[in-house]
């Protein structure tokens, strides 16, 4: 998997993750990364900028890593934590949505993202850059079932919050246990079957004229309001 972009080489280079090929452009000079490089021992080609440009398509600044594909954790990794809290999406599709989410979740000090197998956009490098290299620090869980899934965290104690318009105030609710928050998809939101499986649904109050918000900026504001709530 191709990952690029200095945050996020940075990430990698100071992780244990496997990088089997770094590109630099000819005209490379960040010192700190090419000493980070140098001490780990890692093959580098050198591209000039239309070479770089023709493997990825985003701004990598001059540096692209090969590195080996992302390792998804297991429901397990996140079931055995004490008094967790994970994010649940259903069925996010945009890339820079998900790396936003991800950043988020672990600048929050999530526990975990759950995501389904279909329909759904994977870890890949645009994922990666968006995250600033965070994925390397999230657990991130890939389930064949969402409403599945949420009954099975319901039996183990978990309640579940859906984010929708039509809902509590998301200030309201407790957060203090075992908690799961579902976003939902960028146009549709969440799937019928997947509110009627939440225990509560948190609304976030419009003021303007615009009744809706990108769905990694509604994420972060319910999961920060709820590390909030856990940490008062």
């Amino acid at each position: 998997m191709f990952v690029f972009g200095k945050n996020v080489a940075q990430e990698v280079l100071r992780s244990d993750k496997k990088v089997e090929k770094i590109f630099i452009q000819d005209n490379f000079k960040d010192e700190d990364i090419i000493r980070m490089i140098n001490k780990r021992k890692i093959d580098v080609k050198v591209l000039s900028k239309n070479e770089m440009d023709r493997k990825v398509s985003g701004l990598h600044q001059g540096i692209i890593l090969n590195i080996e594909d992302y390792k998804y954790s297991r429901i397990e990794d996140v079931l055995s934590l004490e008094n967790p809290l994970i994010v649940i999406l259903d069925h996010i599709e945009d890339p820079h949505n998900f790396g936003a989410i991800i950043r988020t979740c672990e600048a929050a000090g999530v526990d975990g993202i759950i995501i389904p197998n279909d329909r759904s956009v994977e870890v890949n490098g645009t994922v990666v850059k968006t995250s600033v290299g965070t994925t390397e620090n999230v657990r991130i869980v890939r389930v064949t079932n969402i409403v599945k899934t949420m009954d099975m965290l319901k039996k183990n104690g978990f309640w579940i919050v859906g984010t929708d318009m039509d809902g509590q105030d998301y200030t309201k609710l407790d957060y203090k246990g075992k908690t799961a928050i579902v976003c939902g998809n960028e146009g549709k939101g969440m799937s019928r079957l997947v509110e009627e499986s939440c225990d509560f649904i948190a609304s976030i109050p419009m003021y303007g004229t615009v009744n809706s918000l990108n769905a990694s900026v509604a994420t972060a504001i319910v999961v920060f309001e709820a590390v909030k709530s856990r940490r008062g």
